[in-house]
């Protein structure tokens, strides 16, 4: 029997999704120095793949060819996102939209626009959300992403001028904030709970790993469907049984205590982290990277004092 044509709607959901993966680091680069956080941006990342694909499924076939481009469509639904839970956190700062300043041929940048641009790129996530949200946006967007000015002023709702005045005050406030910043602040020592939960990892010690999580307790792996439950979360323990080399250490990411996690004893860096969640001293949510490692490309992760990554201790 044949299957027929493919439906309007079936379609972009399968486009949506092969473009998901491809998407997604750039969609966190965006996402992460919005939110002032790697953790929070990785949040909306996926918030944002799942109410586009609640979406596309809730469209009739006639409205399917008035929908958007995808990619921009993303943005746009990542963006939104952002700036609810930035409002809901009463972190939004307002601004008055002035007159645009000069902003050099984005075709032909000078020596001081690419100075510029390389500075936002290395600008630490979290300096971002001492920005004004627009002004934040539009830096990622051009300084980050590289995004047309076009484009960057049609996904924000603004003018072309209105863009450019706003990159160049953005500018110079990250500069001040760049030049004002003190170093990154030590990491501090690891709590006993995180502690031992590394050194039963490190020792394989599944049983005694699995015995520290909450009765529902969940389980979040990004892409993965989440896992919730004792029982299904101990699962997770059953699959990294399988991954001989993995190693943890106690580390600290945008104010928060997380564990970061070597692929091997002998890695120089870490492949990714873990983050949890503690409640009346059980373990009650377990974030795992480990299929976003992307996450860890704009992370400023420091490992808590003493912590011996590699094979330093094993020597």
């Amino acid at each position: 029997m044949s299957a027929g044509p493919s439906s309007p709607n079936g379609d972009r959901r399968a486009a949506l999704a092969a473009l998901a993966g491809e998407l997604r680091p750039e969609l966190h680069r965006y996402c992460a120095r919005l939110m002032g956080s790697v953790i929070d941006g990785e949040d909306v990342v996926q918030d944002t793949l799942a109410r586009a694909l609640l979406a596309l499924g809730e469209q009739k076939e006639k409205d399917m060819e008035e929908m958007p481009p995808l990619r921009p469509w993303l943005f746009r639904i990542a963006h939104n996102r952002a700036l609810d839970l930035l409002r809901g956190r009463a972190v939004r700062r307002a601004e008055p939209i002035d007159a645009a300043l000069h902003i050099a041929d984005p075709a032909n940048p000078d020596p001081v626009e690419m100075l510029m641009r390389q500075e936002a790129v290395n600008t630490a996530v979290s300096r971002f959300a001492e920005l004004p949200t627009l002004q934040r946006s539009v830096v990622i967007l051009k300084d980050v992403l590289d995004e047309p000015l076009s484009e960057i002023a049609a996904l924000l709702g603004l003018t072309i001028d209105a863009v450019k005045g706003h990159l160049a005050r953005g500018r110079a406030r990250l500069r001040e904030i760049n030049a004002q910043a003190d170093q990154l602040q030590e990491a501090r020592p690891a709590s006993p709970a995180v502690a031992r939960y590394v050194a039963l990892f490190n020792q394989r010690d599944w049983e005694a790993l699995r015995a520290l999580l909450a009765d529902d307790v969940r389980l979040n792996q990004s892409t993965y469907p989440p896992r919730a439950g004792r029982a299904d979360v101990g699962r997770f323990f059953t699959i990294y049984a399988n991954f001989e080399g993995v190693w943890l250490v106690p580390a600290w990411l945008d104010g928060r205590e997380v564990i970061a996690v070597f692929a091997d004893r002998a890695d120089p860096k870490p492949s990714y982290f873990m983050w949890l969640e503690w409640r009346a001293g059980r373990i009650s949510f377990i974030h795992d990277y480990r299929y976003a490692r992307y996450v860890l490309a704009d992370a400023a992760l420091a490992l808590a004092p003493d912590a011996r990554p590699a094979g330093d201790g094993a020597r």
